[in-house]
């Protein structure tokens, strides 16, 4: 029998950092469009009655969700010194956010909220293991 080798090129940190905010921001995605499915959210939604009740408090939350968004641009274009210091603070940071956010959830309906939390924590702590380790020249 032949081996066959697959060919394998290590990835850039940036790339890998990039990749990892992406995911992060496909399970912020997820999990909000799936609260939409738990029982009242979408009239809570229409009659005002939210967490997200009024202009500062969804000013904030935009705010801070856009800082992930806007670290897979950062991630690939900004200075490398830059970019390290940023993931490995806003890494950290989102890691205790997300856990935070998923252990204030518990419940029945908010299952789905708690795992995409502990998912989102793991990879904000492994963009932060990444930023770290940035390879030096």
């Amino acid at each position: 029998m032949s081996r066959e080798n697959l060919e394998n090129y290590k990835i850039n940190v940036r790339i890998k950092l990039s990749a990892l905010w992406t995911a992060v921001m496909f399970c912020y995605i997820y999990g909000d469009y799936f609260e939409l499915y738990v029982p009242n959210k979408v009239e809570g939604l229409i009659n005002g009655q939210n967490m997200l009740d009024d202009p500062l408090k969804l000013f904030i939350a935009t705010f801070v969700l856009a800082i992930p968004a806007l670290m897979i641009f950062i991630s690939l274009v900004a200075n490398p010194k830059l970019t390290k210091w940023l993931s490995i603070s806003l890494g950290i940071f989102f890691t205790f956010f997300t856990f935070f956010v998923g252990i204030s959830s518990i419940s029945k309906w908010h299952a789905f909220y708690m795992y995409l939390s502990f998912l989102e924590s793991i990879i904000t702590t492994i963009i932060v293991f990444h930023a770290w380790k940035w390879p030096k020249i």
